[in-house]
């Protein structure tokens, strides 16, 4: 039963980026159709963010959580512009643009003319000693190799073994890719991660042909704002929170349930039952939903946007509906150790923006940002900041560590792979626990099907968020103004 004339009702659960998006682009959304709506973001966290934390500490800005984001997405951008941060955006520098990979124990640069671990230019790729010669021939085959012929998605590392061999696939393209995901390229899928490299093969008959032709649409692009053509990747100069607080700033109207959980959702039926024995039950029957929080408190609602992650959508839906699709969802743990120096100590001048560790390697750590090289707005001009990545799908282990025994693996990594004996000022460790979703082979399937599911049986229940539709910044973004542009429908 609706109530007419009145505002819908729209419960968001879930705080983080997503939800905030969400958030924003139904007030849009709904000031653009002449609607009325009440919206209530529930997060259990003490303050919105969810994954985004930026510390600022003795001059430096330090992300606890993710760091950047990619220039050419511009869902991210053009929601600054509509806060008014267009200013505030600020991109790498310009002479730290190479990244290495260690391979026995050496950095090697990444050859010119990698996109996304795939060869597009054949000189410099055959120069490098990250490879073989057997290694590069083999990825060379790749412009010889027939295209597959099944249309069905299959694994990223498969797709990537099958085209320019394992080589290519593991000591280039699985730590660049991993660094996205944490995740094993055998298992990841290909439509839900990378399908540009699908089509390239279709459309191309080689992934190298496709992506070389992709690289060159790209950069005769003239869609991207003058700011998102300076680098590769974009940041806010006080840091990503930034952002957030601008999006809690906007959303001023907003009501908020902070450091509670969602314990159920109720449908509408079970509440239209308690009718006679609750006094506020006949407010709360007239709709579809009713959100009880584990503090008591019942929400009701007329459409809810769910954007926790999906072990935790499953515990909320399984009452209601099949949620296999969410279980399917495996996430992985990471942590990150950043460390501060003093230059006049640090006896190390930076040319590039860190290195990446294949799995090959044996250590703790999954990649290392240089990070007050990369971004001059981190760090004073006498000090060095690092940040090392650890945790990966299958090498969860370190993870756990106590945080004395992280930092005495971390700081024996960096030794071993850099020489860096000197003592940091101090070091911030953020561990991010089930945070990196796993997009399984047949994931955009199963995602269609259970959107369809819920259409059906549970209307006005929408789900998104980075276990969806892409894991950066801006996915969840565009995923946040979809979601709004679909529960207003």
């Amino acid at each position: 039963m609706r109530r007419i004339g009145n505002p819908d009702r729209i419960v968001i659960i879930g705080g983080g980026i997503s939800g905030l998006s969400s958030a924003f682009y139904l007030q849009r959304e709904a000031e653009r159709l002449g609607k009325e709506i009440e919206i209530t973001i529930v997060d259990g966290a003490p303050a919105f963010g969810g994954k985004i934390n930026t510390l600022q500490r003795d001059g430096f800005v330090i992300e606890k959580g993710p760091d950047s984001f990619l220039a050419r997405k511009l869902a991210i951008i053009d929601l600054a512009t509509e806060l008014g941060l267009e200013n505030e955006l600020t991109t790498t520098n310009p002479g730290a643009k190479k990244t290495y990979i260690l391979h026995k124990r050496k950095l090697f640069p990444m050859p010119p003319g990698l996109v996304l671990g795939v060869p597009t230019e054949i000189g410099p790729f055959l120069k490098t000693g990250l490879l073989t010669w057997g290694g590069k021939l083999r990825a060379l085959l790749d412009l010889t190799i027939p295209a597959r012929k099944e249309q069905g998605d299959e694994s990223l590392g498969g797709f990537l073994e099958r085209r320019v061999g394992n080589q290519v696939m593991r000591r280039i393209a699985e730590p660049l890719l991993a660094g996205i995901y944490a995740g094993d390229l055998k298992k990841l899928s290909l439509q839900a991660t990378f399908p540009q490299f699908a089509a390239s093969e279709r459309k191309h008959g080689s992934l190298i042909r496709g992506m070389q032709h992709n690289r060159k649409a790209s950069a005769a692009a003239a869609a991207l704002p003058a700011v998102a053509k300076g680098g590769v990747f974009l940041t806010f100069k006080g840091g990503l929170s930034t952002l957030v607080h601008a999006l809690d700033e906007a959303l001023s109207d907003v009501q908020r349930r902070l450091e509670v959980k969602v314990a159920e959702i109720r449908k509408a039926g079970v509440i239209e039952g308690e009718a006679e024995r609750s006094p506020d039950a006949i407010e709360h029957s007239s709709a579809q939903y009713e959100v009880v929080l584990a503090n008591g408190e019942r929400l009701p609602a007329d459409r809810i946007v769910m954007t926790a992650p999906a072990y935790n959508a499953a515990d909320l839906l399984e009452p209601l509906t099949d949620c296999r699709e969410l279980r399917a969802i495996n996430y992985v743990s990471v942590a990150n150790v950043v460390m501060a120096f003093d230059k006049a100590t640090f006896g190390l001048d930076f040319d590039g923006s860190g290195f990446l560790v294949p799995r090959s390697e044996g250590l703790h750590i999954t990649a290392c940002t240089w990070t007050s090289s990369k971004w001059l707005h981190t760090s004073p001009d006498d000090k060095v900041l690092l940040r090392c990545y650890v945790g990966r799908a299958g090498d969860e282990e370190s993870v756990k560590l106590s945080d004395a025994d992280l930092i005495k693996a971390v700081r024996r990594d960096i030794e071993e792979t850099m020489g860096i004996r000197v003592e940091p000022i101090f070091t911030e460790i953020t561990r991010l626990n089930h945070s990196m979703p796993q997009y399984p082979v047949g994931h955009i399937e199963n995602v269609k099907r259970l959107r369809a599911r819920l259409e059906q049986e549970l209307p006005g229940i929408w789900i998104t968020g980075a276990a969806f539709d892409g894991v950066g910044l801006p996915d969840c973004i565009r995923q946040g103004k979809e979601a709004a542009q679909a529960i207003l429908k």
